[in-house]
């Protein structure tokens, strides 16, 4: 399978004086499984469509291996496309559905029956080939749609919210079977989604964008662990990173009763940006509960609600930063769990603190 590349990709619509995606350089390795991710509007699914043909290209260049589609029709990129509203058609079957690009393509029907029969074992279809589409769930549409794109043997697999039709627990299915049927087939597939849980679970790797601009690209865990900026470090993870301005003090950041260690790094690149202040981000599976009883130690926390889950909870609740009522969610064990109207004080735990510039936005050092 090829490599896909975006070198400097823009799209501009009509009547806009802003790119919908602006000079996107991404490069896709053969038979990776790259999930794009980001809020409504932030480009990436005029980036797939891109890829496809299906959108025209301002700017920059596409290429599927060595050759530069850029201006080429769909039809001669030779990819295959799974679309969020499965796109069969009511009137044929499974098989039909299934078999059709290759019938319009003049393949005789005995292959077609053949690859059919193939895709429909791997996606557990076989006893529904003679059904419409009518007759199956949600989930068994989508898979025929799977099956529709697998037996043409594109280069490369496009998929665009595939799941988002699905209710929850059949999507938590679908995603594993979708990205073991990947590693399985080890076709080049780009997927987007706007729900960036879909994409820690399924991608080889995630492209965060924003505003038609690439924000980072990186493994699912490194992304986790090292986001690039104060936007991915806020919308990787659920619940979200919390993210406190706090004050430069000699020593560290002051975090509530705490003074907290920071890096000279991290000091220096705030003081070249002309920061007085960092935004601290601290996920909440990393604030811990201030030890030996220290009313004055770490950020004072009211608990607003706690969802219980079983084996832990989640805390939500307000601490006072800066004069001003903060938002914080803090986990906590699912056998400790404090009652509504409660003050936490909670500090960072060490090694596991997010250090962004307040002007600039980006990470520093840590």
């Amino acid at each position: 399978m090829p490599t896909v590349t975006f070198d400097k990709a823009t799209r501009l619509y009509p009547g806009s004086e802003k790119p919908a995606v602006d000079a996107l350089d991404l490069e896709i390795a053969d038979g990776e499984f790259l999930v794009l991710v980001g809020p409504s509007g932030c480009g990436k699914s005029t980036s797939l469509r891109m890829l496809a043909g299906l959108e025209d290209v301002n700017g920059g260049a596409i290429r599927i291996g060595d050759r530069d589609v850029t201006h080429l029709p769909p039809k001669d990129r030779n990819i295959a496309m799974v679309f969020q509203n499965y796109a069969l058609y009511p009137h044929m079957t499974v098989a039909e559905n299934m078999g059709f690009a290759l019938k319009i393509a003049g393949v005789n029907k005995a292959e077609i029956r053949t690859k059919v029969e193939e895709a429909a074992k791997i996606l557990d279809l076989t006893q529904y080939l003679d059904r419409k589409p009518k007759a199956l769930s949600g989930g068994q549409r989508q898979r025929v749609a799977m099956g529709r794109a697998i037996v043409r043997e594109p280069q490369v697999f496009l998929m665009d919210e595939p799941l988002s039709n699905l209710d929850a627990k059949l999507r938590v299915q679908t995603r594993t079977q979708i990205a073991s049927l990947q590693r399985r087939l080890g076709i080049t597939t780009v997927y987007v989604t706007h729900d960036q849980v879909e994409a820690m679970t399924m991608g080889d790797r995630v492209a965060v964008l924003k505003d038609g601009l690439l924000q980072q690209v990186d493994s699912p865990r490194n992304m986790y662990d090292k986001p690039a900026n104060l936007f991915v470090a806020g919308f990787i993870g659920s619940p979200a990173m919390n993210l406190i301005e706090v004050p430069l003090v000699d020593g560290g950041v002051q975090f509530g009763g705490t003074v907290v260690p920071v890096s000279r790094e991290a000091v220096a690149e705030a003081s070249a940006n002309g920061d007085t202040t960092l935004t601290v981000g601290v996920r909440p599976e990393h604030l811990d509960l201030a030890g030996n009883g220290d009313s004055e130690a770490g950020l004072a926390v009211t608990v607003n609600v706690v969802e219980e889950l079983g084996a832990d909870g989640y805390v939500y609740g307000t601490a006072k930063v800066g004069g001003e009522d903060k938002d914080l969610v803090v986990r906590v064990g699912g056998r400790a769990v404090p009652a509504r109207g409660e003050v936490l004080h909670v500090v960072p735990r060490q090694g596991e603190l997010h250090l962004f510039s307040t002007k600039t936005g980006a990470r520093l050092s840590d």
